[in-house]
């Protein structure tokens, strides 16, 4: 079961594929703010709330100094097709042998309809301009998450 972050913490350096193959790493949004989340499925119902949502404030984030990337186990092929089907503007990026989500405790066990499974822990990290953890959010549901995020940020 890998750790969950905490305010302070130094965030994870990750780099992942896009959806078109391009490795994207954490590093290049040095000085600037991100909010990193972690979703289990590209193409699930949850999933695409979750990233519309996120898509449809993009520009609310950026004009308050917020990127948005979000990560999952799919591979690019797959994430292309999310993106085009749900005409998503949010980065998303490949993360395969779950890497990225275990070192940001975004992958374990979690309840699943009343039973224990090993699996994506929807999670939101939010980075901040020197690379440390600002806020780290888990077991977050996919509706309304995005608005308590903007709220909470005070954007």
């Amino acid at each position: 079961m890998s750790e969950r972050l905490q305010p302070g913490d130094v965030a994870p350096a990750f780099t992942l594929p896009d959806a078109d193959g391009t490795e994207v790493s954490l590093s290049s949004y040095n000085g600037r703010k991100v909010i990193v989340y972690f979703y289990p499925a590209a193409l699930t119902p949850g999933c695409t709330k979750q990233a519309c949502d996120f898509t449809d404030n993009l520009s609310l984030l950026a004009d308050a100094g917020y990127d948005v990337i979000g990560i999952s186990p799919d591979k690019p092929e797959k994430l292309a097709k999310f993106r085009e089907k749900e005409s998503l503007k949010v980065t998303l990026l490949a993360d395969p042998d779950k890497k990225a989500l275990e070192a940001y405790g975004a992958f374990g066990e979690k309840k699943l309809y009343g039973k224990t499974v090993v699996g994506v822990i929807r999670s939101t990290v939010i980075v901040d301009e020197q690379g440390k953890v600002e806020r780290a959010l888990y077991n977050v549901k996919a509706t309304g998450h995005v608005a308590k995020i903007i709220k909470d940020l005070g954007i």
